[in-house]
């Protein structure tokens, strides 16, 4: 998600005029559509149509990134991908949990060494570290991306976080380069259908948060907020690299901490990886950054139950919550920054960016309707939205189907988190709202 989400989701080539989705939509001041009326699930089908994105071949502290072709094919692409979760303020997160298939059992066993299990906030000796030279906000910053000069105005200030470093765990020393993936899609729109094909086979949970007993399994909890002798880095042509967090989620650890149950402030962004290290597989990632895998697979579900409250606040990338998924090579090299793999180069339909999805989006300040948007070469919006949950929390199920190259997002009724789900539970969640005024379908073709 870029910080100016509301203007590239209003402005973007890839969104379809709101008419072919129905056809009372109205149009907001700042050129985003809706629908009259919120719905209960938002289903992208017809998701397995191949293509290419550039990757980050090279990056390096200096300023110089190149990129590289990469293609993709098959059900969900680029989508099968790993994903990486990331939410911003103001937003409460109660639960998270990753399902993806495999066999389920009366109490699950890992290998050992699979999994780091945390519980509680843990707290972190701290230590004074020295600053690097900073740029001023407002200073031209010069790179070379991909053999070309460009410059743009910094507006960042640097880190702000004290913390002991520990060189234990995992830290990008250099960009390494990847085996390639396969994937893509296009995009128009259409108005109902149900599953083709069904799904089968167990889902086991392989990651889990639960805010309020402070568990986290499997996963580990990372932001743009690097700070040298800390963990991540910073320097002054890309700004901070993805590093560990502390316990309020708003600057470095020197090692995984758990978020503590608290809302995350106006604006404020907080990243879920796996806790599965880097390597090779990765692609390249920021030289000195925190490097993590995502969550890969064609087939995978994301269950999340949130609020995100209504602050008043008015102010730019304020009271503007959003909960989106995001191929995880983009942050691991520049979310915010001209190094990654987010944009196309625009040469064809079929040559766009890795792929980023907007689960639910508000792109107005106190806006009530979230939206919901895909970001890559076939990229389309719905006009369709699903209301904000100011005052109590909502569950919403993510549903990577790739028997039937769908993606639906869904808001549940009842959900438990449990450590399993039967291909019964995730077919639930892909199916058709029963209520045909609560659903919307979007095709890909």
């Amino acid at each position: 998600m870029k910080y100016s989400s509301a203007v590239l989701v209003g402005g973007a080539a890839s969104v379809v005029s709101a008419g072919a989705f129905c056809s009372d939509a109205v149009q907001d001041l700042i050129g985003n559509f809706f629908c009259p009326g919120a719905v209960k699930q938002i289903k992208y089908d017809g998701l397995d149509i191949a293509g290419k994105y550039r990757a980050v071949a090279t990056m390096d502290n200096s300023g110089t990134c190149t990129f590289e072709d990469k293609a993709y094919s098959g059900p969900i692409a680029p989508y099968d991908e790993d994903l990486s979760l990331h939410f911003r303020g103001p937003l409460q997160i109660a639960n998270v949990a990753v399902y993806t298939p495999g066999k389920s059992s009366s109490k699950r066993e890992l290998p050992k060494g699979t999994h780091a299990r945390r519980h509680g906030h843990q707290h972190l000796h701290k230590k004074h570290h020295e600053q690097k030279e900073e740029r001023a906000v407002g200073d031209i910053v010069t790179a070379t991306i991909d053999g070309q000069v460009v410059t743009w105005v910094n507006t960042y200030a640097g880190p702000t976080a004290d913390a002991a470093a520990d060189s234990s765990y995992p830290v990008a020393t250099a960009a390494t380069s990847a085996t390639s993936e396969e994937s893509e899609s296009t995009t128009k729109s259409s108005s109902s259908a149900a599953s083709t094909a069904t799904i089968t086979g167990d889902f086991v949970r392989t990651a889990y948060y639960n805010a309020e007993s402070g568990d986290a399994d499997g996963l580990v909890f990372l932001a743009n907020v690097g700070s040298p002798g800390v963990s991540g880095t910073w320097d002054t042509v890309w700004g901070s690299s993805l590093a560990y967090v502390n316990e309020d989620g708003d600057a470095a650890a020197a090692s995984p901490t758990v978020l503590k149950n608290k809302q995350l402030v106006d604006a404020q962004e907080i990243a879920i990886f796996s806790d599965t290290p880097c390597d090779s597989s990765c692609g390249t990632y920021r030289p000195d950054s925190v490097a993590y895998k995502g969550f890969a697979g064609s087939s995978k579900v994301f269950v999340v139950e949130f609020t995100m409250p209504d602050t008043g606040k008015t102010g730019t990338n304020e009271n503007m919550p959003a909960y989106w998924l995001l191929n995880a090579a983009i942050p691991r090299t520049g979310q915010y920054s001209a190094c990654s793999c987010w944009k196309g180069d625009n040469a064809s339909p079929l040559e766009g960016g890795c792929g980023e999805l907007d689960v639910v989006e508000i792109l107005s300040p106190g806006d009530t309707r979230a939206k919901s948007t895909f970001h890559f070469a076939n990229g389309v919006g719905d006009s369709h939205y699903i209301d904000r949950p100011v005052d109590s929390p909502i569950k919403v199920a993510v549903v990577m189907d790739a028997a039937n190259s769908a993606v639906s997002i869904k808001v549940l009724d009842d959900f438990d988190f449990g450590t399993s789900l039967t291909s019964e539970q995730v077919q639930d969640m892909v199916d058709d709202e029963k209520n045909v005024s609560l659903f919307s379908l979007m095709t890909f073709s």
